[in-house]
């Protein structure tokens, strides 16, 4: 299957002791205790060590929402039909979602990308068609995609990335299902049980995500072959998963600010890292949601989120709600005095 997809660009190592050393001593020579801004201090190394400066400054931040329906939403694994993504893609439109709401606020442009949805929907500005086809195959039947649509969408994530301004792009995602190709992708590249990474998703009671455990454990046996990061993918599905999963690997390759949001979109960084473990230095993860695999899955990365406040939505939403962390970390680096510059007196020993 892996013959199918095209050459994928080496991802650089951007690990710089240097850069890392001048950008430590600056925020510890900012007019405060030594530490004393906690995470937002681990934030701005990361953040200057992304974008490669001593001032960094986030420019043209893209919000970037990947919509798509799943075959195995039919077999009842999700408290909502298969209809609400198209519907959701129409709010995001509209202006009605919380990521758009969220994205006016924070001054984020956002582009919603139809990946595979069961719908047709008529051109306006804000909506970029990459549709591979009407929602992905039933997973518990066989392969979600073909390995050329998975190729294909991961070309698609890549060539829309490529055509946004800025140097920041926040993942988002919509698709009725997502949570159980997520949970699979969890399970199957970290190792880890399969209960363990499914949760309610968007809202299961306890039979539902009963039901929805019972069958993602049929899924998983049926494809235990499944076992490569592409294979794996087009396994388990997500025409929208498949083109985040681009986004994430073009992003990271133009040194981008790669904002995860929640766990579908950190699913498919799951996936870029697998192919190229570098990707991961670019992002930064906005918040650890009340999905149970989340937490799993950013341990996994070796990423701590900024925010936990019991999420679910997707969407963005999180990356949105934690944006102002970013742009407060870089303006720390930028703007805040040092003891010299401001005349004030050091810590005595």
């Amino acid at each position: 299957m892996n013959d199918t997809i095209p050459a994928i660009s080496d991802i650089a190592d951007i690990a710089d002791a240097t850069l890392q050393a001048r950008l430590q001593n600056a925020i510890d020579n900012k007019t405060k205790p030594l530490g004393a801004l906690g995470k937002l201090e681990t934030l701005a190394l990361r953040l200057g060590t992304i974008l490669g400066s001593e001032a960094p400054v986030l420019e043209a931040p893209q919000m970037l929402v990947c919509a798509g329906d799943h075959g195995l939403a039919a077999r009842g694994v999700s408290a909502y039909p298969s209809d609400v993504t198209w519907q959701m893609v129409e709010n995001f439109l509209a202006g009605g979602a919380a990521v758009s709401v969220l994205a006016r606020q924070h001054g984020l442009a956002l582009t919603v990308v139809d990946c595979g949805v069961r719908r047709d929907f008529q051109p306006r500005p804000g909506l970029v068609s990459r549709r591979i086809a009407a929602g992905t195959a039933d997973a518990s039947a066989g392969p979600a995609m073909t390995a050329e649509q998975c190729a294909q969408a991961i070309a698609n994530g890549r060539d829309v990335v490529r055509a946004l301004p800025g140097n920041a792009v926040l993942l988002g995602e919509m698709g009725i299902g997502n949570s159980s190709s997520a949970a699979l992708l969890l399970a199957r590249l970290a190792g880890l049980d399969i209960d363990a990474c499914t949760g309610a998703g968007t809202g299961l009671d306890a039979a539902g995500l009963a039901r929805k455990r019972e069958v993602l454990r049929e899924v998983f046996v049926l494809h235990a072959s499944a076992t490569e990061p592409l294979d794996a993918l087009a396994t388990f599905g997500g025409f929208e998963v498949a083109t985040l999963v681009g986004a994430v690997l073009q992003a990271a390759e133009e040194r981008r600010v790669i904002v995860v949001d929640g766990f579908i979109a950190s699913a498919a960084v799951l996936v870029a890292q697998a192919l190229q473990p570098h990707v991961v230095q670019r992002c930064v993860a906005a918040h650890s949601s009340a999905e149970p695999g989340h937490a799993l899955l950013l341990k996994h990365l070796g990423l701590e989120p900024l925010l936990n406040l019991d999420l679910r939505l997707g969407e963005g939403s999180g990356g949105a709600l934690a944006w102002p962390l970013l742009e407060s970390a870089c303006r720390i680096l930028r703007e805040m005095a040092s003891f010299e510059a401001a005349g004030v007196s050091r810590k005595e020993n």
